[in-house]
């Protein structure tokens, strides 16, 4: 099932490709501006002591794993990135990048929250989430190098299932590195360029957050905007249809 890919829908059209690459021109010359609007620094990757919600991640991490373990039994029917988002077609390829997707936008995919509500529970203490989802990368994957769409996100990540040879499984991004621990957070701005590498033999799982940056009235106002704008693209409608279709699918097998 998860190689099946799902038909495109009219969000696909010229016309919103067009639309999409004269958006993203627009946004990234935003960047330098709602980079002064931040209230954290306007860096890659930023210190986790600065979040109060870190901690209650980090001490909550073994119940994360408990129930992805358990999502993790069915890995099959978790679909690859790019066929739940096609706008990520160039960084996902076959079923290297799999995505358990809980919210998206602030939208709730609900049969995935009820298999993990002890996850949900600890994720309802974040102020500002956006989206959440486990990242699933298989062993031996390179995503491409890219950069997010907004500099009113800060982008997450918790180590939930990390490979042995931790050192070989990293991201670049601007001119750093890192790699995950499992039970630790790192908060960085994918805005700045960056590439991920899974140089092992086993896979790499990480939950990863889009949470709203802390920024000045202006940022806040032109964010929520952005949002709102988003919403009404097939940037999200899309990929909430393409859930909506595998939660079906699931719940028909089960």
């Amino acid at each position: 099932m998860a190689s099946e890919t799902l038909p495109r829908t009219d969000g696909r059209s010229r016309t919103w490709r067009r639309f999409k690459k004269v958006a993203q021109r627009l946004v990234r010359r935003s960047y330098d501006f709602m980079g002064r609007q931040s209230l954290i620094g306007d860096q890659p990757i930023f210190d986790p002591s600065q979040f109060s919600y870190v901690p209650v991640l980090e001490d909550n991490w073994a119940v994360i794993r408990k129930e992805l373990d358990a999502v993790l039994a069915e890995r099959e029917k978790i679909p690859p990135f790019h066929v739940v988002s096609p706008d990520q077609y160039k960084i996902s390829h076959g079923e290297n990048w799999r995505t358990f997707a809980l919210l998206g936008f602030g939208a709730r995919v609900e049969h995935n929250c009820a298999r993990c509500p002890e996850t949900m529970r600890v994720l309802e203490a974040i102020p500002g989430l956006q989206s959440a989802f486990f990242s699933i990368l298989a062993p031996g994957f390179h995503i491409r190098e890219h950069r997010g769409v907004t500099k009113g996100i800060i982008r997450v990540h918790l180590g939930v299932k990390v490979p042995k040879a931790a050192d070989q499984c990293y991201m670049r991004i601007d001119d750093q590195r890192f790699h995950w621990e499992e039970g630790k957070v790192v908060v960085f701005d994918d805005t700045f360029r960056h590439e991920v590498f899974n140089n092992t033999e086993e896979e790499r799982v990480v939950l990863f957050l889009d949470v709203d940056r802390p920024m000045r009235w202006v940022g806040r106002t032109l964010h929520r905007g952005f949002v709102a704008l988003i919403r009404r693209t097939a940037y999200y409608k899309d990929p909430m249809r393409n859930l909506a279709k595998w939660e079906e699918r699931f719940r028909l097998e089960s």
